[in-house]
């Protein structure tokens, strides 16, 4: 049976995951209206990545005899300066994020709850390759710029990584869990 605590603190989690599938859309919306195909593709597959963390969190509750809940959350930001403003924010939630999960990870190191421990051990993985992506995507764009033809080539760059992303999760079986 799921610590009442530990049921407390993943249902939290949630709503943070959730929230940063919500913040990934609003994003991608903003590039589709300024045509950045490449980095809208992009920011809808994060939102799909972290809508499907929640619902790894949510079925982990349920199997550990918790109930698990379905959050509300406030409408996110939409409108942005730039692409740089966006790949900020990206890094900027993967590390609260990451912050989150280390929490969760002390609580249930001070509880002794070894099941839950190894299923939140995933979760560390994902948000270390999540943070150093927003990286080297803020990376790109110092070098390759966003003046003059540079936010061009950046989505374009962007709508490459799509596809060998996509294809890396196809050679893999499946999607994000």
């Amino acid at each position: 049976m799921l610590n009442e605590k530990v049921e407390k603190i993943l249902n939290t989690q949630i709503a943070k995951e959730a929230a940063s599938s919500s913040l990934y859309l609003s994003m991608a919306s903003w590039c589709d209206t300024k045509g950045l195909d490449g980095c809208a593709a992009f920011l809808y597959d994060q939102a799909d990545e972290e809508r499907t963390h929640m619902l790894k969190l949510m079925k982990y509750i349920s199997d550990s005899g918790g109930h698990a809940r379905v959050p509300s959350i406030p409408e996110p930001q939409f409108q942005f300066r730039d692409v740089t403003e966006i790949f900020s924010l990206v890094l900027k939630s993967e590390m609260h994020i990451s912050e989150s999960i280390h929490d969760i990870i002390d609580t249930c190191t001070k509880l002794r709850d070894y099941t839950t421990l190894h299923f939140l051990q995933w979760y560390v993985t994902e948000q270390h390759e999540e943070e150093k992506l927003a990286r080297s995507i803020l990376d790109k764009i110092e070098i390759i710029g966003l003046k003059g033809q540079g936010l061009y080539l950046f989505d374009k760059d962007m709508a490459g990584f799509q596809v060998a992303t996509e294809m890396k999760t196809q050679e893999s079986g499946g999607g994000a869990a």
